[in-house]
């Protein structure tokens, strides 16, 4: 087998998720390139993540950092054009929906270059959502679609994807969150974070509750009223940070603001949490597999296995309050079995997949 598979990652999600793929590719003995784009920059959000999930140092990092979508879109097709035509791989692996995915694809198709999406085929069917207009166009680009869920598999057939192209392998972040799961410590990381014995974990960046002052601040509120239940503990991711500390959340009895978390003490907070309050679709996903209540703040999920499957529920936010008060006496639903394939071995079967691939285009 011959072919060099190139890895774009740009933000904490992309790392989750092409660890344990890089690390079967490995094991496998294929040539790679691991190229981080900057997208997510800061040591907290980036360099602790490599570190802890066992990546091997970028080959190539590019520093692009953030922006507006258009003009870090701009900046990212520019520097991986460079990059990939100096590279010149046999297969571009991208991860997840985010502009440093959507960029690698486009340069990749412009380029002749095959793209496999790890992660295909989620729909939230809003197009407000950046994301969905990232995960769709990359679908119509990629060689090789690897999908997490049946539905997933599904929303391909409809959209008439050839379906030899289409593969599900399951979920590679879970690969990343069982492999780690020993490393987990509620208490030790609830203890450094100055949290009681009961607390929730909130995470919030999506551009609907942080980047319009007014929906900060309905969410600000919503979480003050939250906090009224249970201690929350929020990580600021990057992108929301200044708005709501804008809204007053700082101000917030009950809640307590922290600085970005490597994924250990991250995912130790969320394990030994009594709720976790999110717009994340990993967070959705992690909860899933941990039996953790989960109330997302959103109308919409590209994710329904995680309400079918978890303990996952979409709240407004008035509805948020008493969704939680809710769950902490008691009526949060049993997490179901766990969606099909989200064992822990996705990372192995979507190195199989490719290594096949490129061993029937030598």
């Amino acid at each position: 087998m011959n072919g060099r598979i190139l890895h774009v990652v740009g933000t904490r999600p992309n790392f989750v998720k092409a660890a344990p793929v890089v690390a079967a590719l490995r094991a496998a003995g294929c040539e790679q390139v691991l190229v981080h784009t900057g997208q997510h920059y800061d040591e907290r959000m980036s360099d602790v993540f490599f570190r802890q999930l066992g990546l091997p140092e970028p080959d190539t990092d590019l520093g692009v950092g953030s922006g507006s979508h258009a003009r870090q879109t701009a900046d990212l097709l520019v520097a991986l054009e460079a990059e990939l035509t100096a590279r010149a791989p046999a297969l571009t692996v991208v991860y997840g929906d985010v502009n440093s995915t959507l960029a690698a694809a486009l340069v990749a198709a412009k380029l002749g270059i095959p793209v496999a999406h790890v992660e295909a085929g989620l729909r939230s069917f809003d197009m407000a959502m950046p994301e969905e207009v990232n995960r769709r166009l990359v679908d119509q680009l990629a060689e090789l679609l690897l999908a997490t869920s049946p539905e997933a598999v599904g929303h391909l057939a409809r959209e008439g994807v050839d379906p030899g192209r289409v593969h599900f392998v399951g979920n590679p972040m879970i690969d990343t969150l069982l492999t780690h799961l020993d490393r987990l410590d509620p208490a030790a990381a609830r203890t450094a974070c100055g949290l009681p014995e009961r607390y929730g974990v909130v995470t919030l960046h999506r551009p609907a509750n942080v980047d319009d002052p007014e929906a900060a601040r309905t969410a600000a509120r919503a979480l003050a009223e939250s906090a009224a239940h249970l201690d929350l503990a929020v990580p600021l991711h990057p992108r929301g940070a200044a708005a709501l500390r804008a809204a007053g959340l700082a101000d917030a009895p009950g809640v307590h603001l922290l600085e970005p978390l490597g994924y250990v003490e991250f995912m130790s907070l969320v394990r030994g949490a009594a709720a976790v309050i999110t717009d994340s679709g990993g967070v959705q996903e992690e909860t899933t597999v941990l039996g953790v209540p989960c109330l997302t703040l959103r109308t919409t999920t590209e994710r329904p296995v995680t309400v079918t499957h978890g303990t996952n529920r979409l709240v407004t936010a008035a509805e948020l309050a008493p969704a939680l008060h809710k769950v902490l006496n008691g009526s949060a639903p049993a997490p179901a079995e766990a969606p099909p394939l989200w064992d822990g071995r996705s990372g192995p079967r979507i190195a199989r997949v490719l290594t096949h691939w490129l061993e029937s285009h030598d």
